[in-house]
């Protein structure tokens, strides 16, 4: 009888490594990131292509990189890391409720405004929680949630990709800035009309922020200006209070950065909603859904609590 020898198989070790490398591009810092020695992960790197037989990373002087297959072993190798930490999460969670260590993306725009009330009331409900708080340019948090560089993001909707799942938290209010001196500063009641010829000022178009203004311009009859794009709200808050053009600010950092006496001053105009949706956006993959309703959950609570201008949205 003929005996039948058993292949080698692939381990989540190797896995793990593999994705480390994907995400660092540099050996030492994806050793240090799997906590073994860079020989170690060499190895691991080598053993799990010997076990399937193709080449998965190049290595040249100016550094590595994943071979074309080695990204596609890459992103099922992610998906396959994000069910077995959803075994793991979801018995931990079944147990003590939210534990353990939770990666959240977020926007410059967005997350200094808001975050540090949620964090503080995920502190006093849920002590073994960490939420690691990363900020990341607003076109890249997609791209790197999908990439596994956070568990969810906290983003302007709607959500570009199929493969992630979206929990609305709130509608935030867009106001519209002047500078004390500027010719509608004064006016009790600013309409749509009011905008017409307007020259108006954006973030850059890295944000998608600009798009939507881009957008409210168009439909108002305002100028949106090219040449001075802020490259922060605080930038384009002076740019404004210079009377270089008006600007829509966010409610969450007109109400932490505008102070009366101000360079400007913020208007809402008279039978218009202007707002931006945000939301909580995470990989259908990953195994912790419910951990993350829940936080949706406590956030919207947090908005609700401390911004009464924003527009809660119903949990789904």
């Amino acid at each position: 009888m003929e005996r039948i020898l058993a292949q080698p198989a692939m381990t989540m070790k190797q896995l793990q490594c593999l994705l480390a490398v994907e995400e660092t591009a540099h050996f030492r810092r994806a050793a240090e990131m799997c906590g073994v020695t860079q020989p170690s992960l060499s190895v691991q790197i080598q053993n799990l292509e010997s076990v399937l037989g193709v080449q998965l990373i190049e290595r040249s002087r100016s550094g590595v990189a994943l071979t074309p297959l080695g990204r596609e072993v890459a992103a099922r190798a992610r998906r396959i890391a994000d069910e077995a930490q959803g075994i793991i999460d979801f018995t931990a969670g079944a147990q003590h409720g939210l534990v353990g260590t939770i990666r959240l993306g977020s926007k410059p725009t967005l997350g200094p405004y808001l975050l540090p009330h949620v964090v503080a009331a995920l502190h006093r409900k849920h002590k073994e929680l960490n939420l690691y708080v990363r900020e990341s340019a607003p076109r890249d948090l997609e791209h790197e949630l999908s990439k596994g560089l956070h568990d969810l993001i906290l983003s302007q909707l709607p959500a570009a990709s199929a493969d992630h799942i979206t929990a609305p938290l709130f509608r935030e209010p867009l106001y519209l800035a002047l500078a004390v001196d500027h010719p509608l500063a004064n006016d009790e009641a600013l309409t749509v009309n009011s905008l017409k010829n307007l020259d108006v000022l954006s973030l850059s178009p890295q944000y998608h922020l600009h798009d939507q203004i881009n957008i409210l311009c168009q439909d108002f009859g305002a100028r949106l200006i090219r040449d001075y794009e802020g490259t922060s709200l605080d930038a384009l808050r002076q740019m404004v209070g210079m009377g270089m053009g008006a600007a829509f600010l966010p409610a969450l950092y007109v109400h932490s950065e505008i102070r009366a006496h101000s360079e400007v001053v913020v208007k809402r105009l008279k039978g218009r909603s202007v707002t931006r949706p945000i939301g909580l956006i995470w990989r259908k993959s990953a195994g912790r859904a419910e951990t993350y309703r829940q936080i949706a959950d406590i956030i919207r609570d947090v908005a609700n609590r401390k911004f009464k201008d924003l527009i809660i949205e119903t949990a789904r």
